[in-house]
């Protein structure tokens, strides 16, 4: 009986708001062909997900750093049950910390900056250039040798 292929799983994760309203718009046509695992930072995004599995990540800002700690933990243990083959982002804080848990879990890593992030690459953004296996931009004029631009969430370059 001939092999069926396994789909990839990989974990779509952002802070609630503007983050995730991108995150979803990149990631809904990733589910025609990998299990996509969606996690934000407040439970009620999960209706906006209903059928797919989620799970809520620790939130946390450069203003109150030290929650990063905990909620490494917490993430990365949930990162050693699901054992995605990659990792997708539009931050913030705690989407980067997804992502650096992830890399050390052998996981491809993909960030993808905020839409609003016009004229500079948001913080998060800075420190994902180093950590990320692929970073974009939304706006073409923040691409460089280690920023890609290949679009924006909103498909037009207005």
């Amino acid at each position: 009986m001939p092999r069926v292929p396994e789909r990839k799983r990989i974990l779509a994760v952002s802070s609630i708001g503007g983050h995730w309203i991108q995150l979803l718009r990149v990631a809904r046509p990733l589910e025609e062909e990998c299990d996509v695992v969606y996690a934000c930072t407040h439970p009620k995004c999960a209706s906006m997900v209903e059928g797919r599995p989620f799970f809520v990540v620790p939130d946390f800002s450069r203003w109150d750093l030290w929650k990063a700690v905990p909620a490494f933990f917490v993430v990365f243990a949930r990162l050693l049950r699901l054992r995605p083959r990659a990792v997708v982002t539009t931050g913030a804080a705690p989407g980067l910390l997804t992502l650096a848990a992830a890399r050390l879990l052998g996981a491809k890593t993909i960030w993808i900056d905020s839409v609003a992030n016009v004229e500079t690459l948001s913080g998060c953004g800075r420190i994902a250039r180093r950590l990320a296996h692929r970073v974009y931009a939304q706006w073409p004029d923040l691409a460089d040798g280690k920023v890609e631009y290949a679009g924006n969430v909103f498909g037009d370059d207005a």
